[in-house]
């Protein structure tokens, strides 16, 4: 593996990526469940969390368009050997004549579509139908990008990581945009039973999320490690695998000790500081999931553990 600016940048947007498609992933979660009142600014405290996580949304979808456009770019540069001022004319044949190519197309085409459905404003279930169906073309295509193309595109190893890229999605974009932009909008005192009520959802969900975050996500390293553990020791990918592991559980310890007791105690009290003790534990989560993205990036560029 050579560390230079192509892959520094190859790295660099595809953690963007990943962060940007988390957070459309739970900014529309979020806007779903704020939608019952959130989205009647004359008698709805939580409408500026409502209002927060629709431009949450907007941002995320566009941040995940360009960063596929620049990934992209990239991508051909080091595919071709031609360097960035190659890149441009190696992006037909990039797009035309390999796997990648094709796979980026079918991700592409869903954060267009994402970023489309998200400026209309989603509201009922024809507009969100739409929404999730181009969330799963991204995963699907996200998946087909790396190294799992090997086993074949309508693999069952191809399906595993885009089970694991959807939950991981949701798990991390719940937190990601929660902790970083709505819930901080539900400070006030008045807003704290739409804020008790998000909260208990976010906790819910993300419980399911990690289970299949860690069943698919065990899949993925037992194929990368070729079925044995000596590579976690003998190679670059293992190495990064063990950080990533290591983020992850710091994200589980986080999110447990607000599920099971800052939570508790915000339902008991309503209070001030219960509520900020819970926004806090979890933008600290969120900060620990940006660190996840980045490791699963270096991930996608690195010779699999069992290959190295």
């Amino acid at each position: 593996m050579k560390i230079d600016s192509l892959w520094i940048g190859q790295v660099a947007l595809a953690a963007l990526m990943n962060a940007a498609f988390a957070t459309a992933v739970g900014s529309a979660l979020l806007k779903a469940w704020l939608g019952n009142d959130g989205a009647r600014p004359v008698v709805a405290p939580s409408h500026p969390a409502w209002v927060r996580a629709q431009h949450s949304l907007v941002a995320a979808a566009a941040a995940l368009v360009l960063a596929d456009l620049g990934w992209l770019l990239y991508q051909a540069a080091s595919m071709s050997g031609a360097g960035l001022d190659g890149a441009f004319g190696a992006l037909p044949a990039v797009l035309g004549q390999t796997h990648v190519g094709a796979a980026w197309c079918v991700a592409f085409a869903g954060a267009v579509l994402l970023f489309a459905v998200a400026l209309m404003r989603p509201d009922g279930t024809v507009p969100y139908a739409v929404l999730w169906l181009a969330v799963v073309a991204i995963a699907a295509g996200k998946a087909s990008i790396g190294h799992v193309a090997d086993a074949g595109t309508f693999s069952a190893a191809a399906g595993v990581h885009t089970l694991h890229l959807l939950a991981t999605a949701v798990w991390g974009g719940l937190v990601l945009a929660g902790g970083l932009a709505v819930l901080p909008a539900l400070g006030s005192s008045v807003a704290r039973g739409a804020l008790i009520r998000i909260a208990q959802r976010v906790s819910r969900f993300s419980i399911v999320a990690v289970a299949f975050v860690a069943a698919t996500g065990a899949l993925n390293a037992v194929r990368g490690l070729g079925g044995s553990l000596a590579p976690l020791a003998a190679s670059v990918w293992g190495h990064v695998l063990l950080l990533k592991l290591v983020l992850v559980a710091f994200a589980i310890v986080l999110g447990a000790l607000n599920r099971l007791s800052a939570l508790p105690r915000l339902r008991r009290t309503a209070s001030t500081e219960d509520a900020h003790t819970f926004r806090n534990m979890l933008h600290l989560e969120a900060l620990t999931m940006i660190g996840v993205f980045v490791a699963a990036a270096v991930l996608a560029v690195c010779v699999p553990g069992f290959a190295g």
